[in-house]
């Protein structure tokens, strides 16, 4: 299965090939924060010398301050039709969640959780063979996974509780876990859980109603001592996106492009860890595993 595994914080300008080149179902995440001061950055798929995706924020028209974001491709050295988007999801100085997702017909491009544009091939995608980044921009995060076609969906179409079976069980410095969605206005709790046949390897609660992150984990039915995460990264009646990676020895939990918390370990026999739940008031839009 062609898979590049993450990569965080690289530097920027930022390049690494892909071995097998894209095939439909894989999602590309890009995760960072554009420098305050950015006049644009850009993404690129590439084959060769060719730029078969652009996607390309910028701050400055010649008639306004407002951001937009570009798209195009570039063949042979010559630059085609650009494609526009008016408004962009990707403010100056924030952190961001940048996701393209490969279908047959087009790239389908995500920004915070949220669908943002669609992109029909101009070339083909089976022949792109690497991943640029560059521009005024931080990099937190950039990995490619093969998803299964069902796991994306309409906003809500998802059953809460939502579990998933994670195939052959964690794996370390994997990308396992991409959730994307909507907190409800009224929402109290909303959490997230990777758990093996005895308990609860890892526990991700969100708590509004305290304001506060709690993270645990349960076995036989008892639960450890709390870790609470200094910030709340979640609001209600926003988009938001999770991304949990399996490092070696702790996971790493990715809120909207920021690392949130690293929890240790307490449970390692990873290879046993095979359910996701989602639980809570929430909608689901997009899970991988």
């Amino acid at each position: 299965m062609n898979r590049l595994p993450p990569v965080f914080n690289p530097s920027v300008p930022f390049s690494t090939q892909i071995e097998k080149g894209l095939l439909e179902g894989m999602i590309i995440t890009v995760c960072g924060r554009v420098l305050p001061d950015a006049d644009r950055f850009h993404v690129n798929l590439k084959h060769n010398s060719d730029v078969v995706l652009h996607v390309n924020p910028r701050y400055k028209w010649f008639w306004t301050d407002c951001g937009y974001v570009v798209h195009n491709t570039c063949q042979k050295g010559t630059w085609g039709y650009e494609e526009h988007k008016s408004e962009t999801p990707f403010p100056r100085g924030l952190k961001f969640a940048l996701q393209i997702l490969i279908t047959q017909d087009s790239y389908k491009i995500s920004a915070n959780g949220k669908p943002f544009s669609e992109y029909k091939h101009r070339m083909p995608f089976q022949n792109v063979d690497s991943i640029c980044i560059g521009g005024m921009v931080e990099l937190n995060l950039v990995a490619l996974q093969h998803l299964a076609p069902h796991h994306a969906a309409p906003l809500g179409s998802f059953m809460i509780p939502y579990k998933s079976i994670i195939h052959g069980g964690l794996q370390p410095d994997q990308v396992i876990i991409i959730i994307q969605g909507f907190v409800n206005p009224q929402t109290d709790r909303m959490g997230f859980s990777l758990r093996h046949k005895t308990g609860i390897a890892f526990d991700y609660s969100a708590r509004f109603d305290e304001n506060e992150i709690v993270c645990n984990s349960c076995e036989d039915g008892k639960w450890g001592e709390e870790e609470r995460p200094c910030n709340m990264p979640f609001k209600r009646g926003n988009f938001f996106e999770v991304t949990i990676c399996t490092r070696r020895h702790h996971y790493e939990v990715y809120v909207n492009g920021g690392l949130n918390y690293t929890y240790r370990h307490r449970f390692t026999k990873l290879e046993e860890i095979d359910v996701l739940e989602v639980t809570g008031d929430v909608q689901l839009s997009f899970v991988q595993p």
